[in-house]
């Protein structure tokens, strides 16, 4: 087995600089650092913390990954429920986790991200708010290094699970409740990130739903913001009867911007978060137990540690009015 010292004479840098590439030192150049880990993957080196974790048998590290890079607070309470129910799930299945944020990982190569992950003890990650940019972590996930449960991203392998709702049906599902008591000819779908995995799903539900009803369909991109939801229905509601959003903090955007309006059309959102209940207009929305899917992936990157293989999970969602007596407490 290589040690630090074979390493650092492979790269032809002191010791010193080895730990400081392995610990992620930011005074290191690109230079160095590409030759350290060159020489790390040449050798195959093993660091002690390694080593030492697997010789224990310790090898059920778990890292939580998550890409926090939402543009408002007020969607906060996704992804505390998110890590809430991993951590739960996780100290009753008896899993060591971390959490690492996408920020973290931010101009890293594929070959230093996992150095990284197994500098840290990493046999498993389970990754929330993954887009089709994120191409580094992408080629991570393909490279089945590490088992992986992604949470809201399709991608499978035999290491690789997928848990998420059946976005596509949720969507046309709740359009179509509100659709029930609100005949429309024309709907305006304020869709969520351009290159989301969920936002491509509930596209195929909002188109099939018009398809079936005859109804005209016009998508405007909100990327999942507030304000850009509002800016979009202050320009566009007068020309369609329903606004359809992917979101709930779009939703409330857009019914804010109706009020302002003095107009009427029928507003439906996705997530079923808190703050719903406190808009006032009963809104319809998707309703997702963030902290049940969360506990689904965590037992998921158990079995798949335990030699299963991956696969997709769908778990079930509900079309819910919240109001304010069903959120207080």
């Amino acid at each position: 087995m290589y040690s630090i010292k074979d390493v650092a004479d492979k790269a032809g840098v002191a010791t010193s600089t080895v730990s400081k590439v392995l610990n992620n030192y930011p005074n290191v150049s690109a230079a160095t650092k590409k030759k350290v880990n060159e020489a790390i993957k040449e050798l195959n080196y093993v660091p002690n913390a390694v080593a030492a974790a697997l010789s224990s048998k310790q090898s059920s590290r778990v890292a939580i990954l998550m890409n926090q890079t939402t543009q408002t607070t007020a969607i906060d309470e996704i992804d505390m429920q998110y890590l809430t129910g991993a951590i739960v799930k996780a100290k009753e299945l008896g899993l060591d986790v971390i959490t690492i944020f996408f920020s973290m990982l931010q101009d890293k190569t594929v070959d230093e991200i996992a150095i990284y992950l197994r500098s840290q003890s990493v046999k498993g990650l389970v990754i929330y708010g993954l887009s089709r940019e994120d191409k580094t972590l992408i080629e991570l996930i393909n490279r089945e290094e590490f088992k992986c449960v992604l949470i809201d991203a399709p991608i499978v392998n035999p290491s690789t699970s997928c848990v998420w709702i059946n976005q596509a049906q949720a969507q046309y599902d709740v359009a179509k409740s509100v659709l029930s008591t609100n005949p429309a000819r024309s709907i305006l779908y304020i869709s969520g990130k351009e290159n989301g995995f969920v936002t491509a799903e509930r596209r195929k539900g909002m188109q099939r739903l018009c398809e079936e009803s005859g109804i005209e369909l016009t998508e405007m991109c909100g990327n999942f913001s507030e304000l850009q939801a509002r800016n979009i229905t202050m320009e566009h509601a007068n020309n369609f009867d329903m606004i359809v959003c992917a979101s709930d903090i779009m939703a409330i955007g857009a019914m804010k911007a109706l009020t302002e309006m003095d107009i009427f059309r029928p507003v439906c959102g996705f997530d079923g978060i808190t703050l719903m209940g406190y808009v006032g207009k009963q809104m319809a929305t998707v309703k997702q137990d963030f902290y049940r899917l969360s506990s689904i992936a965590m037992s998921e990157i158990r079995d798949l540690l335990n030699g299963g293989e991956g696969r997709e999970v769908i778990s079930e969602h509900e079309i819910v009015r919240l109001q304010y007596l069903d959120i207080i407490c």
